[in-house]
């Protein structure tokens, strides 16, 4: 098998090597994939560089999201009868090591991919679609008819954030730095765009809406939470989805009183280990909404990224901000893992 294996921690994507390793072999507990698609995200940048909060110990395998099909499962008999797939099947996970052609991952890992999805869109679903979708309304309770204000919406969590939003019913307006970015995001339909780096951003916001009440909802991965508490409306929520400006915020919390707002956070890894049923009620919302023609993939489509060697561009695009949606590598394999 081929595959990029972090040997030493490397400061850039540029030092990532592909190498040629022996192939995993399936074992009495995880399934055998041939990875046809493997997605990039911001924290492959910081674990190459020993800096994520999940740091395997050297030498590892980076990447995560993948999208393939499975060559072998597990060798132990299962206690259910059967394994959930069987050889050949469609599947899609995020395990320890998605930046090579094959990969070892436990059945809590996989889903199937949707029978209208490609290897392409299936690879970059597994952390955006849930997190969104988690966000907005596990969190958020986001109601029909209500508005929400969208941040960094041409990212892959922005993008999964503004088609669900929409499905629910209510109105978005996103924010982006770039008119291309802004074109994305009405592409998935944002019914308002507007550049957060004007300065007058937030009377844009609020202009948009009733008497100019302000927003019921505000989606953050970037860390824009206080200056969002001043578009906020009377009883709204703000939730805090990530860091993605690279610092974490102080809020003066006079101003979460005065407008009786709510704060929440979302930890989408937590709920495995917490609320594993919610995971499930959360995907299977997902996989309706697919069904329904109301979520589809985001992929990164300005520039086409294929075979392993290509990664490290495809890191450095997105690490200095050039890319929207999810940056995936198609990952050819040969003959032998074709089925």
């Amino acid at each position: 098998m081929r595959a990029i294996q972090i040997t030493e921690l490397i400061p850039k994507p540029e030092q990532m090597k592909v190498v040629t390793l022996p192939t995993a072999q399936p074992n009495p507990s995880t399934y055998l994939i041939a990875i046809h698609a493997t997605a990039t995200n911001f924290f492959d940048l910081l674990q190459i560089a020993g800096k994520y909060q999940h740091q395997p110990p050297l030498p590892f395998i980076s990447g995560s999201e993948f999208a393939g099909v499975v060559l072998a499962t597990p060798t132990n008999p299962p206690s259910t009868g059967s394994h959930k797939f069987k050889v050949g099947d469609r599947v899609f996970g995020a395990s320890q090591g998605g930046y090579a052609t094959h990969i070892l991952v436990s059945e809590g890992s996989l889903m199937s991919i949707p029978a209208s999805w490609d290897f392409m869109s299936a690879a970059g679903l597994m952390v955006t679609a849930p997190t969104s979708y988690a966000a907005l309304v596990t969190r958020a309770n986001t109601q029909p008819g209500e508005i929400v204000l969208v941040h960094a919406a041409a990212g892959g969590v922005g993008l999964a954030a503004v088609q669900i939003a929409k499905a629910i019913g209510a109105k978005v307006i996103a924010t982006a730095g770039t008119k291309r970015k802004l074109e994305v995001a009405k592409a998935f339909g944002a019914d308002h765009c507007i550049d957060y780096t004007a300065a007058d951003w937030q009377d844009q916001v609020k202009s948009l809406t009733p008497n100019k009440r302000g927003v019921d909802v505000v989606f953050d991965p970037v860390g824009m939470i206080d200056k969002s508490l001043k578009v906020i409306a009377w009883n709204g929520r703000l939730v805090v989805v990530g860091f993605a400006a690279g610092s974490i915020e102080k809020i003066a919390m006079n101003k979460v009183l005065l407008k009786n707002v709510s704060i929440v956070g979302l930890h989408l890894g937590m709920y495995s280990r917490v609320e594993p049923e919610r995971l499930d009620e959360i995907w299977a919302s997902l996989f309706d909404l697919i069904g329904q023609g109301k979520f589809k993939g985001t992929v990164f489509t300005d520039k086409e990224f294929v075979g392993l060697e290509q990664v490290p561009e495809a890191l450095h695009m997105l690490g200095g901000r050039e890319t929207w949606g999810k940056v995936v590598v198609k990952v050819p394999q040969d003959s032998e893992s074709k089925l």
